[in-house]
């Protein structure tokens, strides 16, 4: 297990994390400052277009939806969980993704989130569809 774990780390930090399974990622109660609603503001180098939008939603305890559109949305959930120390989201894609908070600034797959007071209309009616396993912020 422990093997895992540093493998888990270094992949992370070559940038093309994946876990194997899932299901076995113990999540991790947010920090009380990250519980919210995260949203790009202006165009990102990540994203495929200046007009994409990416949102982070986060709940209390530790369910999170990336929620990214443009011409279409794209919106995985996941869990909050440490990995060598460092908070990762971790999509149901097993996709590793680093969250660094900064006051109302948040740091997430290379892009620069804002705390915002709701998440976008797109990604509301996803919520909508299928809620987060806990209850929204």
């Amino acid at each position: 297990m422990k093997k895992l774990a540093i493998a888990g780390a270094l992949l992370v930090l070559a940038g093309c994390a994946e876990v194997d399974n899932y299901d076995a990622v113990v999540k991790t109660p947010a920090p009380a400052g990250l519980v919210g609603y995260w949203q790009t503001q202006g165009p990102q180098r990540k994203l495929v277009s200046p007009e994409a939008i990416a949102s982070l939603v986060v709940t209390r305890e530790g369910d999170t939806l990336d929620c990214r559109q443009w011409q279409r949305v794209i919106a995985l959930p996941g869990k909050l969980t440490t990995m060598s120390g460092d908070l990762t989201n971790v999509t149901v894609r097993r996709e590793l993704y680093g969250v660094e908070r900064e006051g109302n600034t948040l740091e997430y797959d290379g892009m620069t989130l804002r705390r915002v007071a709701q998440p976008t209309v797109a990604c509301a009616a996803v919520l909508e569809k299928a809620p987060l396993p806990s209850p929204l912020p």
